[in-house]
């Protein structure tokens, strides 16, 4: 929310007051604007003290119409405080406005006619003060367990118009004119529109999505479509245009190209070398990158017509054959330049390459195994237990050498005089290394506690349970759950029955569950049922007498609702049950819900060391 401008915030308060003021049982809102100064006491208890529902919503209405002309300063304020997640989970309005505002939908809302003042003369002298808003990122020093990722929060300080004519004690709010960004005159091109600055709305084919400028700038997955965020190329692949291979072509904005938004300089775009962290860049601008700008597309156009002349010149099938093998492995290597992450194996260990922290064979912890991060070197060392190495050779993705990588441009090794935070790192950058870029449970990057004892990181509040802010000012080690059920598995009670596991007081198994929850979010790579399903399904409530998802799960656990493990399994199962009643024309998703509910079946039985299968067995 911090990158949505002050007047984008006022605008949208303004459009969504009445729903706002229609919300039932308001009080903790009430509560909640009072003890962040937004509303005078006098006016919470006039709109408390109302019993009937209608005079209730007409107060509300009445609170929120003041608070946008008094305190139009503090909008930004209003909406942190709103949507914090002991407030926004009470009302299902709050949250879908939310999500309206992260992914950038509230954008695309039928613009609003002017604004009609009652004389026309007034309005021809009023002034539109303009300021610059300063957004100062918080930096906090890491320590052992902490990184910020240089996600700054943006502080909207913004200065009061002057006072009007009449004398009044009071200054008079900035007024802003709730109308179409265009001005009069303007070619409505909406990439140039300010709203827009951020993001842009894309088709390709029938998909839509929105792309971020500032992530295509920076060789990102720019492209969020209900927040699973893609690659341009991979936005074509997802809108089954994989086949055009040409994705400045497939993916336009309102009709237009972006490849014709680029070379007209409304886009920038970089090669798909790297992504940035927001804690603190470990690589420097002076880093060899991949080119894979606009030439590369006149280079694959002139490969696909060369290779359509070689096979209208040949009329053996043999030469048919080479030809087509060629054209598959150049389309297999115009894939792997935007790809970010690797699969790559050494012996029979499996384990993942990130691009962005590839640096050589001895510098660079770039590969990912299930205990740690290392150098190429170092992860042949391990696997093979030999001191002489040829990481090149020993290393394959996909059945090709690493070597092939490097040589084909698509891995770039850094210049022996590089001096960025990756080939001369510092102590904190070292250290850095050893963790996770992006929390384990929900797949993005902010300020991270890092686990000591394992490559994972998490938000604090991603993590289960939540990590304090007083564990984080301890000097000690940090480990996250999952290291202490791995520690102490052994030294839980067997169970001889799933019935007696779920008959059990979950505050002496409150371990298992937190890890069995954690490990539900992970295996649900695209986190379907992480969240509130009734926000993104209107329809669902009519077949779903009560929406369940991981987060709501994770709320009760962390606030200790549920009395026994039988009560965590239930709403965990009811997650599955209630994918699978509303999906019944749906196999596919129906099967993904089956999936997922084996998985925590399975790893229920481990975690609880149930016997009876074995004795069944």
């Amino acid at each position: 929310m911090e990158s949505v401008e002050h007047e984008e915030l006022l605008r949208f308060f303004h459009r969504h007051k009445t729903e706002m003021s229609l919300m039932e049982n308001p009080q903790i809102l009430l509560n909640q604007l009072r003890d962040h100064n937004l509303i005078p006491e006098d006016r919470y208890k006039k709109v408390s003290r109302m019993r009937s529902k209608a005079n209730m919503k007409n107060g509300m209405y009445d609170l929120l119409d003041w608070l946008e002309r008094e305190r139009s300063d503090h909008i930004g304020l209003f909406w942190k405080c709103v949507f914090k997640d002991s407030i926004r989970n009470q009302y299902v309005t709050l949250q879908k406005l939310h999500i309206s505002l992260l992914d950038g939908s509230f954008q695309f809302e039928p613009n609003l006619p002017e604004k009609l003042e009652k004389e026309e003369t007034e309005k021809r002298k009023r002034k539109e003060p303009s300021e610059e808003e300063n957004g100062k990122g918080n930096s906090v020093k890491k320590k052992k367990k902490k990184k910020t990722r240089g996600v700054g929060e943006e502080d909207d300080d913004e200065e009061q118009a002057g006072p009007s004519g009449q004398a009044t004690q009071k200054k008079k709010s900035k007024k802003l004119c709730f109308s179409s960004p265009l001005k009069r005159g303007e070619k409505g091109n909406i990439w140039t529109w300010g709203i827009f600055k951020n993001q842009i709305p894309v088709t390709c084919g029938d998909k839509e999505g929105f792309l971020n400028r500032q992530r295509l700038a920076k060789g990102e997955k720019c492209i969020v479509v209900e927040k699973q965020w893609y690659t341009p190329g991979e936005f074509e692949k997802f809108a089954g245009k994989a086949s055009c291979r040409n994705w400045k072509l497939s993916i336009r904005c309102k009709g237009t190209t972006l490849g014709k938004l680029i070379q007209e300089g409304h886009l920038k775009v970089k090669s798909y070398k790297r992504s940035t962290k927001a804690k603190k860049s470990l690589l420097s601008d002076r880093v060899p990158t991949v080119s894979a700008g606009e030439g590369d597309d006149d280079f694959d156009e002139e490969e696909q017509d060369s290779s359509s002349d070689r096979q209208s010149s040949t009329n053996t099938t043999e030469e048919e054959d080479d030809a087509g093998e060629q054209t598959e492995e150049q389309s297999d290597d115009r894939e792997d330049v935007h790809k970010t992450v690797f699969k790559v194996t050494c012996g029979d260990v499996a384990a993942t390459l990130h691009k962005k922290r590839f640096v050589s064979g001895i510098l660079g912890k770039c590969i990912r195994t299930e205990k740690s991060w290392m150098t190429p070197v170092d992860f042949v060392k391990e696997v093979l237990c030999e001191t002489d190495v040829s990481w090149k050779k020993d290393i394959t993705c996909e059945g090709k050498p690493l070597g092939d990588l490097i040589e084909k441009n698509i891995l770039s090794c850094h210049s022996l005089f590089c001096d960025c935070r990756l080939c001369a790192p510092d102590s904190e950058d070292l250290d850095n290394q050893k963790n996770d870029d992006e929390c384990w449970i929900c797949r993005s990057e902010g300020k991270l506690v890092e686990c000591d004892y394992c490559p994972r990181s998490f938000h604090q509040t991603c993590h289960l349970p939540h990590v304090e802010d007083a564990i984080l000012e301890d000097e000690s080690l940090w480990a996250c759950t999952f290291c202490v059920f791995t520690k102490y598995k052994e030294s839980f009670s067997s169970m001889e029955t799933t019935a007696a596991a779920l008959s059990c007081n979950i505050s002496e198994h409150m371990q298992q569950c937190q890890y069995l929850l954690l490990y539900l979010y992970n295996t649900d790579q695209q986190q379907i049922f992480a969240t509130n399903p009734t926000l993104y399904l209107s329809d669902q409530t009519t077949v779903v007498t009560t929406p369940m998802w991981f987060g709501r799960v994770a709320e009760k656990l962390q606030e200790k609702q549920y009395q026994t493990v039988g009560d965590f399994v239930s709403d965990v199962h009811l997650i599955f049950t209630n994918c699978a009643s509303y999906n019944r024309d749906n196999p596919e998703f129906t099967a993904m819900g089956v999936t997922v509910k084996e998985f925590f079946d399975r790893e229920f039985e481990n975690a609880f060391k149930i016997q009876e299968e074995t004795a069944d067995s």
